[in-house]
């Protein structure tokens, strides 16, 4: 919100309070102040000059020379090619060693042989445009209106004499997108009186009924239509004064009529519309949501379809304006324009903001209804802007005023808790102090309650009401303290465990990728879902980027792919990346997820590896993790029929009989969908949340073993199909306590072993913590594992 100083002072008296102190105290009460900005910061030594006389230049067609008043004892010379230097004229004079904008530098010099003493200026190269300065010549110098002083600093003629502070508006302060708004803050914080003024109306006679009827269907999202009606409209600039002010509050003049309307807008923060009253059907205003199928051509030239969440302001058959964001074209103000219904109304916010998200607009009367406005404001609003046409003369005001209102009257009040807030606050004030700084703000005391100011909508309980009373008191005042109590906090044993997977990933050398949870629904045809899999379901943004961010991901493996791919084509040659990833899984309704509950939002320990790694090598990197994670009977199962990999190199990860993930190769035909080529690409998926239920953390100690190992070796026979993990289980369960580790060193089949057979060999270490192991005891151990692997697999012992 720009506020220039000059409209501030109209409120409040500013004598004595210079810039950076008016800035500095109003940040610490609260409204944050972005910068002070003088706008004619760019311009320096630039005066008004009057031409006495203009001859042609000897050695030029177009170029004159000119004798300039100044305003210094003798005139001085300047040489010019503009068309519209005549004798008499006052133009704005950058004199030797001056600047325009954009740091444009004017000294004295030659044209063409002849002495040229400076420049004489376009209203362009002052920065300006042919709204602010609407008797500015499009294609020459800018002729300064007659009667115009000699020798002034330009900027005090044009309006760029002023100091703008730009102020930072929180949401919840859509009272202070106001001028009178900043005007109650400064006076509040200054301790100073704040001069508000009354509109007043004359009118002219006649009565608006007679002329308009008012219908609003929708009272909840519009709780308050206010208007007036205005007729003989004379359609022209608006007066240098407010020009100036809405150019230096960032607004573009236009004509006396819109630019009324913009002016009460930024004064109140009340927005407004002024409708041609000839293009109402009827002469009717009807506030209601949009028919089906029905469209509006907007001011700014764009056709919109409307929806029923939307609301619109309708004459007796089509829509001519979308409520709360812009007018139609159909009923803009043009110069044919003669009676003009000026609208001051109130609609629900939400719905305003969901209009302007929908429509693609955003403009300066939305930003304000989404943060939600007083309906008290339209009343004020109109009156004012019909004050302001008879100031200037710009129509004659019929009598009466059209007010449909729904709302109540009665101001908001809460209990005045003088302890409570001193308690709050850690400050001991006084009733009388603390009742003293509400009321600088508008805030009335009647007995042990507060009366919250209409326009104070984000006032809802004490705490809101401690913050006024803090930041008047001053934020720097209030004493630092210790906390009452102990601090207690840290991370959780999941956020640890979370913490320490990266870690063990890290150490295993594999790098963090960090991805966005959302992608496009193409992502799972990549990695080969089935059309019909659970997996496809995902939850749905309402306001995507684009197609290719539309949905949550349910799987991380296509982010994870995508990162192996872009190193990849950087040429890397390989690559060990890892992602705690969140994956969002909905509840699924009939067939699609169902918007009313929030998804389940698991994290997966998701690795993938090229070019640095074997099929087993990585497999003995998740072996690795697991095991640090304090995950302990790990054990792996083949799968086949997992559309992302490759059907004889996938397993699933058991803890227990728990399955907690799954690992392998992908597929060749997912990847050439991401163009890998002939690379092996190997990917993880593991749940963190299986994989926590399944840690022990505790640790101990082990010591030394005091006797010696028996190691024993053994092979058999058994069918190719059978996994060698599940022989493991079988030979741990068969031997015992006594067994130390049983590991497989051998897998043959070649001319020596029948076909469809397999020769696999293990070595078991054994071992007793209290005595040393006899070979009746190994040799026992022995005979029953070979006995359990006939049993259940039909192994043979190889001879």
């Amino acid at each position: 919100m720009k506020l220039p100083m000059s409209w501030l002072s109209e409120f409040v008296d500013m004598t004595g309070i210079s810039n950076k102190e008016y800035a500095d105290k109003l940040t610490m009460s609260g409204s944050k102040v972005e910068e002070v900005v003088y706008l004619g910061e760019e311009i320096k030594n630039v005066v008004t000059g009057k031409i006495l006389s203009n001859v042609p230049h000897p050695d030029s067609d177009h170029l004159v020379i000119c004798q300039v008043d100044v305003g210094k004892d003798e005139p001085i010379q300047i040489v010019t090619g503009a068309p519209n230097a005549h004798v008499g004229s006052i133009v704005p004079v950058a004199l030797h060693k001056s600047f325009l904008p954009g740091g444009v530098k004017i000294t004295k010099g030659k044209l063409r042989g002849v002495p040229s003493n400076g420049m004489m200026c376009s209203h362009e190269e002052l920065g300006l445009t042919l709204n602010e300065i609407p008797y500015g010549d499009p294609n020459g110098l800018l002729l300064m209106p007659e009667g115009t002083p000699v020798g002034v600093d330009i900027r005090t003629v044009v309006g760029l004499d002023e100091y703008v502070t730009d102020f930072e508006i929180t949401s919840n302060r859509p009272d202070c997108l106001s001028i009178i708004g900043l005007a109650r803050e400064t006076a509040a914080t200054f301790d100073r009186e704040l001069k508000l003024h009354t509109p007043e109306v004359k009118g002219c006679g006649s009565d608006i009924n007679d002329a308009l009827s008012i219908q609003v269907d929708e009272p909840e999202l519009c709780p308050r239509y206010t208007a007036r009606l205005v007729k003989n409209i004379k359609i022209e600039p608006s007066p240098a004064w407010m020009r100036e002010r809405l150019h230096a509050a960032g607004v573009r003049p236009i004509n006396n009529i819109v630019d009324i309307t913009n002016y009460v807008m930024l004064e109140y923060g009340q927005p407004m519309h002024a409708f041609d009253y000839a293009c109402l059907k009827d002469g009717k205003i009807i506030v209601r949501r949009p028919k089906e199928g029905e469209f509006i051509q907007t001011l700014d030239g764009q056709n919109h379809y409307l929806d029923s969440d939307m609301v619109c302001i309708a004459d007796g058959t089509t829509a001519t304006a979308v409520a709360g964001v812009m007018g139609g074209y159909e009923s803009e103000i043009t110069d044919k324009t003669q009676t003009v219904v000026f609208e001051s109304a109130n609609f629900h916010g939400a719905t305003v903001r969901v209009t302007a998200q929908k429509l693609g607009m955003r403009t300066e009367a939305s930003g304000r209804f989404e943060k939600g406005l007083d309906p008290r404001m339209t009343l004020d609003a109109v009156n004012r802007a019909c004050e302001l046409v008879e100031m200037l003369g710009a129509g004659e005001v019929v009598d009466g005023i059209i007010d449909v209102d729904a709302t109540s009257d009665q101001n908001k009040r809460l209990p005045l808790e003088c302890d409570k807030m001193n308690a709050l606050l850690g400050i001991d004030l006084t009733r009388e102090e603390i009742t003293g700084y509400l009321n600088r703000l508008g805030f009335v005391i009647e007995g042990d309650e507060v009366i919250v100011p209409f326009y104070r909508v984000d006032i809802a309980r004490m705490c809101d009401l401690a913050e006024e009373v803090a930041r008047m008191y001053g934020y720097d005042n209030i004493p630092t303290t210790q906390f009452g109590g102990a601090a207690i906090g840290g991370l959780s044993p999941k956020q640890r465990f979370e913490n320490n997977l990266g870690s063990y990933a890290r150490a295993c050398g594999f790098d963090e990728a960090l991805n966005f949870s959302f992608g496009s629904p193409k992502m799972y045809d990549n990695i080969g879902l089935p059309e019909d899999s659970e997996k496809r379901i995902s939850v749905t943004i309402l306001n995507p980027l684009g197609e290719d961010f539309s949905v949550m991901r349910t799987t991380a493996l296509p982010s994870m792919l995508d990162c192996l791919m872009h190193n990849l084509n950087y040429r890397n040659e390989t690559a060990s990346l890892y992602e705690i990833a969140t994956v969002y899984l909905p509840e699924i309704k009939d067939g699609k997820a169902n918007a009313e509950v929030l998804p389940y939002e698991p994290h997966i320990l998701t690795l993938g590896s090229y070019g640095r790694l074997s099929f087993f090598q990585f497999k003995g990197v998740i072996e690795r993790i697991l095991s640090e994670s304090g995950i302990s009977d790990v054990s792996f199962e083949p799968v086949t029929d997992n559309p992302s990999y490759h059907p004889g190199r996938c397993a699933k990860i058991l803890a227990g009989e728990n399955e907690i993930g799954i690992f392998g190769t992908i597929h060749p035909k997912i990847a050439k969908n991401y163009g890998a080529g002939n690379n092996e690409l190997l990917t993880a998926e593991i749940d963190i949340e299986k994989m926590f239920e399944n840690a022990c953390d505790d640790k101990k100690y082990q010591p030394l073993p005091k006797y010696p190992a028996s190691t024993r070796d053994i092979a058999v026979l058994c069918d190719e199909s059978i996994p060698v993990a599940h022989m493991e289980k079988v030979i741990a369960k068969a031997v015992g306590n006594i067994l130390e580790t049983v590991s497989l060193f051998d897998v043959y089949q070649g001319d020596q072993v029948p076909s469809g057979k397999k020769s696999v060999a293990y070595s078991l270490k054994m071992r007793r913590a209290d005595r040393t192991l006899t070979d009746e005891e190994c040799d026992s151990a022995m005979k029953k594992a070979i006995a359990e692997l006939e049993k259940q697999f039909n192994a043979k012992l190889r001879q």
